[in-house]
């Protein structure tokens, strides 16, 4: 359904800004996710539910599972190219929702920077292809790493010094807004007019004259990002930072090396955020600093998770699709879709509502409904 899609997004993309991406929205939708963070460290909602069980469930869930994977594999083949392209940012948001989740979910320190790693992902590999012709491939992983050592170095400076809350937050959101001044004036990122990456259809370079290898993608990003998260959830160290998320004193009474273990998260999140960012950057083809390193891309990321369920594997895929089948509807069905900043309004009144209706996310109310509780 998708094939013929030119290899720059179209409609579906993570942003609806300035250079056909977001980043000029309404502030009061940042404000909301601000004061949302800061309301959920200083109250934080009971644990959620734990997993399903049950009678049967386990045979259902494998059934459901199995389902849901079959009709993902098979979507792009029936799709138009448009609802591939919704799809696949979708599954993009739900990736990068989870790599926020560890740090702000699992180890409860929310962060309002990781716009910063999501673009030096994106403005590594691209500076690295054009400029030393080295496949994005090989360039994600420089990336990667350099978004984790400059991780390392925030979370020393926040950590060694016990900023928490709302302090951490505005560490993390300083440091976004350094990286994106730094980028603005770096001739060789691009500096005020962005950098631009020239299509050439090349699969070696990831850039294809489909939508479908761009969806496949993300669904493999989407699925490593719930199978890294599992695996974190059931380790020793997922087991440590939900001990501090619940009172990090207590924890560290208990043995727990609160210092090195939120280091830990912070790292691998930033990593896992940057190998978002070539992905963007490779399917957009064009990076300015202001929408890719503004704190607008810090909020989308966060939004997912904070809808769905953070603290939770499913909370940044629920999230994620309840707010792009919103933007799907906004600007298709809905008469105030076409209205600038329609989308984001839609985004906040969402967001009010679960801040007033379900302050745990949708995901643990829709996992009590599946057991058949109320919520």
């Amino acid at each position: 359904g998708g094939d013929g899609e030119p290899a720059r997004c179209r409609a579906g993309g993570p942003h609806r800004g300035r250079d056909g991406v977001a980043g000029s929205g309404p502030p009061g939708l940042l404000l909301q996710a601000g004061g949302l963070l800061c309301y959920r460290h200083r109250h934080p909602p009971p644990a959620p539910p734990g997993p399903l069980r049950g009678p049967g469930m386990s045979r259902r869930a494998w059934g459901a599972g199995a389902a849901g994977a079959a009709a993902l594999l098979l979507f792009p083949m029936v799709a138009p190219g448009d609802w591939v392209n919704e799809a696949l940012f979708i599954l993009y948001f739900s990736y990068l929702g989870q790599c926020w989740n560890i740090l702000g979910g699992y180890a409860g320190q929310a962060s309002l920077g990781h716009a910063a790693f999501f673009g030096i992902g994106a403005y590594t590999a691209a500076a690295l292809h054009l400029h030393a012709g080295l496949s994005p491939f090989l360039g994600m992983w420089v990336g990667a790493a350099l978004a984790a050592a400059l991780s390392l170095l925030v979370g020393v400076l926040s950590f060694r010094f016990g900023l928490r809350g709302s302090y951490f937050l505005l560490m993390t959101l300083a440091f976004a807004e350094i990286t994106r001044l730094v980028a603005l004036h770096l001739d060789l990122l691009g500096g005020f007019q962005g950098l631009f990456i020239p299509f050439r259809e090349d699969p070696v370079n990831f850039q294809f004259g489909s939508v479908t290898p761009y969806y496949y993608a993300a669904l493999a990003l989407a699925a490593f990002g719930c199978v890294v998260v599992l695996g974190l959830e059931r380790s020793r160290l997922g087991k440590a930072l939900m001990a501090i998320r619940e009172d990090e004193d207590a924890a560290e009474a208990l043995g727990v090396d609160a210092y090195r273990v939120k280091l830990q998260a912070f790292a691998l999140s930033a990593a896992l955020t940057a190998l978002g960012g070539t992905f963007y950057a490779y399917r957009i083809l064009h990076l300015h600093p202001d929408p890719v390193l503004g704190v607008e891309q810090s909020v989308e990321i966060i939004l997912r998770p904070i809808i769905g369920g953070s603290g939770t594997v499913a909370g940044p895929v629920v999230g994620a699709l309840l707010l792009g089948v919103l933007g799907a509807l906004s600007r298709r069905v809905i008469p105030i879709g076409g209205y600038a900043g329609a989308q984001l309004i839609l985004y906040g009144v969402l967001l009010v509502a679960v801040v007033l209706f379900m302050p745990q996310g949708a995901s643990p109310v829709l996992a009590r409904r599946l057991r058949g509780s109320r919520p």
